[in-house]
């Protein structure tokens, strides 16, 4: 069975903090149904991010770990040229019990990786959420901060790839 690759949008895909659309993104304006914001939300894309997931689908199995959860499927893959992925479905009340210290993702993608190996891309993962995991989860794991002012770079594809292909085992 493959490892899970758990994808945040925020951050990972759209390099929200950054000052200007970095070189090879393009500004998309959504307004994702439910989410009740007055004005279209900026969503920076880069349609060589799709490429790369989709190169990266041969040793992973691609999941959605973002709070976009399923809404992510229509709005970023299609973007990105991603076909439709399961989602990590966040608990309501996450932020209650999540371990202090750690991010508030960290137990429940624990839970959705139940025991499997997973690498997490996301930009808010921190030393503690890496404790954390290490002392929670009996499988293998790669978690990755990503800079939210660049996004996922070729750099961290290749760190997938290399960890992906070595638990083909």
């Amino acid at each position: 069975m493959k490892p899970l690759l758990l994808i945040d949008v925020d951050g990972p895909l759209n390099p929200f903090a950054a000052p200007s659309a970095p070189a090879g993104f393009t500004a998309h304006e959504m307004r994702p149904a439910g989410w009740g914001f007055p004005s279209p939300l900026r969503v920076l894309l880069d349609p060589r991010h799709g490429a790369e997931l989709r190169g990266l689908s041969r040793w992973y199995e691609p999941v959605w770990a973002t709070t976009w959860e399923d809404r992510a499927n229509a709005w970023i893959g299609p973007r990105l040229g991603l076909p439709w992925l399961p989602y990590v479905q966040w608990p309501p009340d996450a932020l209650a019990w999540a371990p202090a210290g750690t991010y508030w993702k960290t137990p429940a993608v624990v839970e959705y990786a139940a025991g499997r190996p997973f690498a997490w891309v996301d930009d808010e993962i921190g030393d503690p959420d890496r404790a954390w995991v290490r002392g929670h989860h009996p499988g293998a794991a790669l978690l990755s901060r990503i800079d939210p002012s660049v996004g996922l770079v070729r750099e961290d594809f290749v760190r997938l790839e290399e960890w992906g292909r070595a638990r083909q085992g």
